[in-house]
């Protein structure tokens, strides 16, 4: 290496004030892999790492200059944009950077000279896990929160609760998490798969895991937004609480939570007593989560328990509603006035739109471009998360290998091609576009090494999407991509990710015998 930086036992590392955050992970993450001390030194100590904040740059942009005999020198608009500066450097060292320990000690790491200026197109830049299908312990999110972070991606969206599944202790009521956070069987599959898993699943996050998941997060300029699940895929609540469901309708002391997948036709009574039980629910979530924005999911809510029952129908009459699509917008709609009137936000996918939507809530466009094109017309922000482009649960190919298929085939390539923002909004209301978020649902991803199967390498090429302005999606030069992927591959075998190969499937990733959706089946419900 020539005109360049050399990473050794000497490399010195220098912080202003407000970087202290990126100092800690350099030193405690990079020091680490490459056995290196990174020492605190003065400001112009020769091949030192310098990390400054630079008012003149937007707050998550940064410029990383490597300079021959001056160092490596990082500022950031903001402390968030100074540790994206970080990740960058750490992908220039090279894959050794991504391990937990040095495999090669007292090697010199160099980086050539250069300049890179860089910032994100998108404050929004997600991926939502589904922890509530199948149970992810607290150590497995924050790997997905260190993985996040190395790709640039600030938002987690949490799925915590679901038919399947509460997953976060609320004091209040407890049951929600006795009763709620475990099932006896699994279906194994696909909802039509006759496979069960004969035995219990279950788990659920502390509080303390959860202020623990948020300060990880923080740590990594990631920003935690809990959803809660109202007013449907709700059963595991309603097994917990009884009195929650539609009482007059069915026995709901009968009910347990949904061993299956699908859309549980048992939803929230709306009666007072739900309200004051979540607004007690979501009380103590916004003491966990500082997020702005609160999901409350609002998706995929069967009326036909409302059709039938004499109370919804006294309380669609009482309240002067039309039918059963206002009931539900007046249930949102109350969390998203209680919401505001403490500070914070709601957000929700995109049936909120459905019978009116609150005023001042987000829509996650999940059903294709159509509800997040309504919402930015109407004045609404906007996360863009199609099914049919960035829920990478479906497949990724068309092989009979591919481990249980499900949903669309969408290949590294229909990511990288994937546009967040709609053709026919105009300049105003592309503004109201947050960014885009990728979405995984775990129904068929029974450990940690399926997730890793199913989001890489895709979540890399969204993650390229999400953070930069990248030509029209015909545009795009997939074959560069593809060559720098072959780098990025030994990146994430550092990391130890179970991603798929590209040629395939390896022996133990597939799943032979276990049903998927039929690939010419309809389009699939979240």
């Amino acid at each position: 290496m020539r005109c360049g930086v050399l990473f050794d036992e000497g490399t010195t590392l220098w912080a202003a004030a407000g970087t202290e955050g990126t100092e800690r992970w350099l030193r405690s993450v990079l020091g680490a892999a490459l056995g290196l001390p990174l020492r605190s030194g003065p400001e112009d100590a020769r091949d030192a790492v310098r990390l400054r904040l630079d008012d003149s740059l937007a707050p998550e942009a940064y410029r990383l200059s490597v300079i021959a005999n001056r160092g490596v020198e990082i500022r950031g608009g903001g402390p968030a944009g100074v540790f994206w500066g970080a990740q960058t450097l750490r992908q220039l060292l090279g894959p050794e950077a991504f391990r937990r320990a040095p495999v090669s000690p007292g090697i010199r790491y160099g980086i050539p000279h250069q300049i890179i200026e860089d910032s994100p197109r998108f404050p929004w830049r997600g991926l939502m896990l589904d922890v509530a299908r199948h149970f992810m312990p607290k150590e497995g999110v924050l790997r997905y929160l260190d993985l996040m972070a190395a790709h640039k991606l600030n938002v987690f969206h949490f799925h915590l609760t679901d038919d399947q599944g509460w997953r976060v202790r609320i004091e209040r009521h407890p049951r929600l998490t006795e009763v709620g956070s475990w099932r006896t069987r699994t279906k194994f599959g696909h909802r039509a798969s006759p496979l069960w898993e004969e035995k219990p699943h279950g788990g659920f996050y502390t509080q303390d895991d959860i202020r623990e998941i948020v300060a990880y997060a923080a740590e990594r300029h990631i920003t935690v937004v809990p959803e809660i699940d109202v007013p449907g895929h709700s059963q595991a609540a309603i097994a917990a609480y009884p009195e929650l469901g539609n009482t007059d309708v069915i026995d709901t002391t009968a009910l347990s939570v949904w061993d299956s997948w699908g859309i549980s036709p048992n939803v929230l009574a709306p009666t007072d007593n739900t309200l004051r039980f979540y607004e007690g629910v979501f009380e103590e979530v916004l003491e966990l989560f500082p997020s702005e924005f609160i999901h409350i999911g609002g998706d995929e809510c069967p009326k036909d328990q409302w059709r039938a029952s004499p109370a919804a129908q006294a309380r669609i009459k009482e309240l002067g509603l039309a039918d059963e699509d206002e009931l539900q917008a007046w249930f949102v709609g109350h969390f998203a006035k209680w919401l505001s009137a403490r500070g914070r936000r709601l957000i929700g996918w995109d049936e909120i739109l459905e019978g009116g939507i609150a005023e001042g809530a987000a829509v996650s466009s999940w059903r294709g471009y159509g509800g997040g094109i309504a919402a930015a017309r109407a004045g609404h922000d906007v996360v863009m998360c199609p099914e049919q482009h960035v829920y990478l649960d479906h497949r990724q190919a068309d092989g009979a290998d591919e481990p249980v298929p499900i949903g669309y085939v969408r290949t590294l390539e229909d990511v990288y091609r994937f546009e967040p923002v709609p053709a026919g909004l105009d300049e105003s209301q592309a503004r109201r576009i947050l960014g885009t978020q990728a979405n995984v649902w775990t129904e068929v991803m029974e450990d940690h090494a399926r997730v890793d199967y199913q989001a890489f390498p895709r979540l890399a090429a969204f993650a390229e999407v999400a953070w930069s302005a990248l030509p029209a999606p015909g545009e795009r030069d997939f074959a560069a991509f593809e060559r720098r992927m072959t780098a990025h591959y030994r990146r994430l075998e550092a990391l130890g990710v179970a991603y798929r190969p590209p040629a395939g499937p390896l022996p133990w990733q597939q799943r032979p015998g276990v049903a998927g959706r039929p690939l010419d089946g309809p389009p699939p419900n979240r």
